[in-house]
């Protein structure tokens, strides 16, 4: 096996390559970004990195003195960011939840494991961040400063979570594998009578789990049935110009094993640029890899309110990139979400000789 960079082989490739983002340095240097991020703990040159808790038992309940931020959480490929104020923390050993309408999130604990507070002086002005990675030194959830955020706050909320050991470094694992489809055509039959009967979306989960299956398997498994429409893989970027247009409310799901964030509203300022599908709205931004996408399905669920549909993508691991929902009109108590169902009904279908054996 290669040998890994050092500490200070790290810091001195950093400054080679200052104009890099962390993420693909770390690709570059065959490490972690934790790793990346790690060699720097200390102060140096206008910069001081500190080790903190990143339980979000600790950190959640402080972030909220910091005032509006921008929450961050991606996968690889796409990023998922808001700006807003944190508020209700639930915790829960081993979901929890950050609820509000501007930042939401599903949290998974165990995988919240390495955590750093940033302060950067830069060419633009003093760069503020918490970062939190997971076991393999893979990114969870990063929050960033702005300018009018609650700065007198910083240096409290940092002392709070500073963890005594402030070495550098930092030991990772092997990141997991992403688990493939996961299909039980013997149950196919149990899969399709049992779906019908749901009366809320998170049934779902543990009626696939009961049956030996998995979201894309399950999927797979009753494709060109009433309840999944395989999707053309330009149904993605269809859809979120489609939504743009028609003012369209959502409910856009981003995540990864340790966490998932949620858009709740429009999506309005679309830009296409290379292989990227970005919204560039003043309170929330989307990057997607529409070339990463392998697998496109429309998708619907009963619950008590009538039907959920959603789009939902998969890269070619199986991994979940996105799901997005319609949202009611908050101000319309008798929206049927008539246009959504309608935007999702006119996507083009999955040509027949491309359809998944």
């Amino acid at each position: 096996m290669t040998q890994k960079p050092s500490a200070a082989d790290i810091r001195q490739a950093k400054i080679d390559n200052a104009k890099m983002r962390d993420r693909d340095l770390a690709t570059k240097l065959g490490i972690s970004e934790a790793e990346l991020v790690a060699a720097h703990v200390g102060s140096r040159d206008g910069e001081t990195i500190t080790r903190i808790n990143p339980h979000p038992d600790q950190l959640m309940p402080l972030v909220s003195k910091l005032g509006e931020v921008m929450a961050l959480t991606r996968n690889i490929s796409a990023v998922h960011e808001r700006v807003g104020t944190y508020g209700e923390y639930r915790s829960g050993p081993h979901a929890a939840m950050v609820l509000g309408h501007d930042i939401d999130l599903r949290i998974f604990p165990k995988h919240w494991v390495h955590g750093f507070a940033i302060d950067q002086v830069t060419e633009t002005g003093t760069r503020r961040t918490l970062q939190v990675f997971d076991a393999a030194g893979d990114a969870v959830h990063k929050i960033f400063m702005r300018e009018g955020s609650n700065h007198d706050a910083w240096a409290e909320v940092v002392a709070e979570l500073t963890l005594d050991d402030q070495s550098e470094g930092v030991e990772t694992v092997e990141a997991a594998p992403i688990e493939p489809a996961k299909q039980n055509p013997a149950k196919r039959d149990i899969l399709l009578e049992e779906w019908g009967k749901m009366t809320d979306t998170h049934q779902f989960m543990r009626l696939t789990s009961k049956l030996g299956m998995n979201r894309l398997g399950a999927y797979r498994e009753v494709a060109g049935e009433k309840w999944v429409r395989p999707l053309a893989i330009s149904a993605v970027e269809t859809l979120i110009n489609k939504v743009s247009e028609a003012g369209q409310r959502t409910i856009l799901f981003v995540g990864n094993p340790g966490n998932i964030q949620i858009h709740w509203g429009r999506l309005d300022n679309i830009k296409n640029m290379g292989p990227w599908v970005n919204v560039l709205d003043e309170r929330f931004d989307l990057h997607l890899r529409n070339d990463h996408v392998a697998e496109v399905y429309a998708v619907e669920k009963p619950t008590k309110r009538g039907p959920a549909i959603s789009l939902e993508c998969f890269d070619a691991r199986g991994m979940t990139i996105m799901q997005i929902f319609g949202m009611r009109d908050p101000k319309n108590d008798n929206d049927d979400l008539a246009q959504w169902h309608q935007l999702i009904a006119d996507l083009p279908d999955l040509n027949s000789e491309e359809v998944s054996a």
